[in-house]
């Protein structure tokens, strides 16, 4: 138990780096965010797997692969960042 808690926070906090990365413009992320960002988008990645076909044992949410999981990080960070810009009243 232990064990795949402390996997997930190291997965989550690589792939949280290599979103930031690949993400153009800059993210005021902390150390937090960044591994809740890469948790976030292997879910996304999962569910991403899940609708095209890909059954795995633990269900829709289960964390994906490397490539999904950057794409779901690539997701997340898209949405938050659309969600958080100041709306312009016309």
């Amino acid at each position: 138990m232990v064990g795949s808690i402390i996997s997930w926070i190291v997965f989550g906090l690589v792939i949280g780096f290599i979103v930031r990365a690949l993400y153009p413009g800059r993210q005021h992320m902390g150390f937090a965010s960044t591994i809740a960002l890469g948790i976030a988008g292997s879910i996304i990645g999962g569910l991403i797997a899940w609708a095209f076909g890909y059954r795995p044992e633990d269900g829709p949410f289960a964390g994906a692969g490397w490539i999904l999981s950057i794409i779901g990080g690539l997701i997340v960070v898209g949405i938050s960042l659309a969600l958080s810009r100041p709306r312009h009243s016309v």
